[in-house]
């Protein structure tokens, strides 16, 4: 333990250059009357900005929400309670009693883009093809990769009539709405204006967010302004600006924060959490559907196929101790899903015996003579990964501590994504049976059924393990076709029940997604959503 906290220690103590910060582009001198807010992302480069945002859940958060709008939206104005969906661009949907296959999209009328066409059904069945039909002039295969898997059940789309959108799903499904609310809506007026060319629409891209997106530069800024013309009048932003900087090393953003160089850090390294609030820096957490696990490969051959070693990892690990650690900025996990949750049911909750490990790993074959070896692929940084280095080197003790010996890769975070996307057989992974992932699990699509359902693995969708168990995909099959909220509810908590009851993820922590800003930074609600709002903002100078 000691080894590991001094080891943290020095990583987030260490200096960031002037060189550093210059090349990040980001200045103390701000105009005095200029309401300006400068975020330090821990993306190592601005997302994606055509419309489906890559670097994960972070991109969507700074970009794809901001620039763009989805049909179907989250409710970011209270911290109180959990979001729910909301009406986005389509004013309301229903499935047909009849055939719960086809579902109704009401269009919000009104709506128009930063270049001024109008936003409509058509325009919406237009920025589906470009994700799902690669023979199409507009076919986007940057923007497919992150989001084609966020709607795998889209059979069909088409304009009934301007306002009205139909979308068949391939077998009816309740989670529909929610996979919506991952799709962005670029302009087709816009990409036909820029040479049809998704490289030049990137340049300058247009939605029909409360933000407009004026000028980037690759891994150092990107300049946001408000739409004066949002066609939802309390989400016109206060701000004159946001400035969006990607500093994915933490030392680098509590360097940037200090100096005044940025106003707000995502994940401050929690080691620094008790001098930057005597500093009078502002530290705001808010517990959010997030969950840091080890995705598990179940593939033939892998350890992870024993459902004794499987129990043996998730005893091994010290979920209070790693709290301490992160000096309390995080919740201990209790199963998939945060204890509380409504989808958490009534399973064999985790616990912390290492006597017990080592028991059902001699019984699963490994012993001191022949120990098990994992070899873990884990991010540098990124979206809601936490601190994963120093995370993943404190498994690394406690797994090392009942005789399992793990290696550890590291990868920038985007590689990593790419490498999850492609699934565990793919040379992306370089020979890892683990993967160290933070998942966004407000959703029962994102929660539970991308990352098991036996048919959603590589290309069609992010089963990274292969995982495949007839009973599994029969209890999806009931959640997802259960239309009432209260039957849909049980059968979600039957599923989180096998999720935690056969241990089929490293089940570590849950984030409190936590925040660093300064006390200038007023308005702000932090929604207990992977995604803000950024609207009610202001910054006094």
């Amino acid at each position: 333990m000691l080894k590991i906290t001094q080891s943290l220690s020095r990583w987030v103590s260490h200096a960031v250059t002037a060189a550093a910060l210059l090349a990040a582009g980001i200045t103390t001198s701000v105009h005095a009357q200029e309401q300006v807010l400068r975020i330090g992302m821990t993306a190592s480069d601005i997302p994606l900005t055509t419309g489906q945002a890559d670097q994960g859940g972070e991109g969507q958060r700074f970009m794809a929400n901001t620039v763009y709008d989805q049909l179907v939206m989250w409710d970011l104005s209270s911290a109180d309670k959990p979001s729910s969906l909301t009406p986005g661009l389509a004013l309301s949907w229903s499935a047909d009693a009849a055939d719960r296959k086809r579902w109704t999209f009401k269009i919000r009328p009104g709506v128009k883009f930063h270049d001024g066409s109008t936003f409509d059904a058509a325009a919406a069945v237009w920025n589906f093809e470009k994700l799902l039909n690669d023979k199409s002039p507009q076919f986007d295969a940057k923007q497919a990769g992150q989001g084609r898997t966020r709607i795998p059940s889209i059979a069909s789309y088409r304009a009934i009539d301007p306002m009205t959108l139909e979308i068949v799903t391939k077998e009816p499904d309740a989670f529909l709405p929610f996979q919506l609310a991952w799709i962005a809506m670029s302009s087709p007026a816009h990409w036909e204006k820029m040479g049809k060319d998704w490289v030049a629409y990137a340049k300058t891209p247009s939605g029909t967010g409360p933000w407009k997106l004026v000028s980037w530069t690759p891994r150092e800024r990107a300049e946001l302004v408000p739409n004066p013309n949002y066609w939802d009048k309390a989400r016109i932003p206060k701000l004159n600006k946001l400035i969006l900087v990607p500093l994915p090393e933490a030392s680098a953003r509590i360097a940037a924060l200090r100096s005044g160089q940025v106003d707000w850090i995502e994940a401050p390294p929690p080691d620094a959490v008790a001098s930057l609030r005597s500093a009078g820096f502002q530290i705001v957490t808010n517990a959010y559907p997030h969950n840091w696990v080890w995705h598990l490969s179940m593939l033939e051959g892998s350890p992870f196929r024993d459902p004794k070693v499987r129990q043996a990892l998730n005893l091994a690990v010290d979920r209070d101790g790693l709290n301490k650690f992160l000096g309390g900025l995080s919740i201990p996990a209790k199963g998939f899903m945060p204890p509380g949750h409504e989808w958490f049911g009534k399973p064999n909750e985790l616990t912390f015996d290492p006597a017990a490990a080592r028991r059902l790993l001699a019984e699963a074959g490994y012993t001191s003579a022949k120990p098990l070896v994992i070899k873990v692929v884990v991010p540098s940084s990124g979206s809601g990964m936490m601190q994963p280095i120093p995370m993943n080197e404190f498994l690394q003790q406690n797994l090392r501590d009942v005789g399992v010996r793990v290696d550890i890769e590291v990868m920038e975070w985007n590689a990593l994504v790419a490498a999850w996307r492609a699934g565990v057989k793919d040379p992306a992974n370089r020979g890892a049976i683990a993967m160290n992932y933070s998942y966004f699990i407000q959703d029962p699509f994102t929660a539970f059924v991308r990352h098991v359902q036996s048919d959603l693995v590589a290309p069609r969708g992010t089963n990274w393990g292969y995982y495949g168990e007839k009973d599994m995909d029969a209890l999806l099959a009931a959640a997802r076709t259960s239309f009432d909220p209260a039957a849909q509810r049980t059968a979600l908590q039957r599923i989180h029940e096998k999720f935690v009851n056969e241990r089929l993820f490293l089940m570590v922590t849950h984030d409190v997604n936590a925040r660093a800003m300064s006390p200038r930074v007023k308005g702000f609600v932090q929604a207990q959503n992977w995604f803000q709002n950024f609207s009610p903002i202001t910054v006094t100078r």
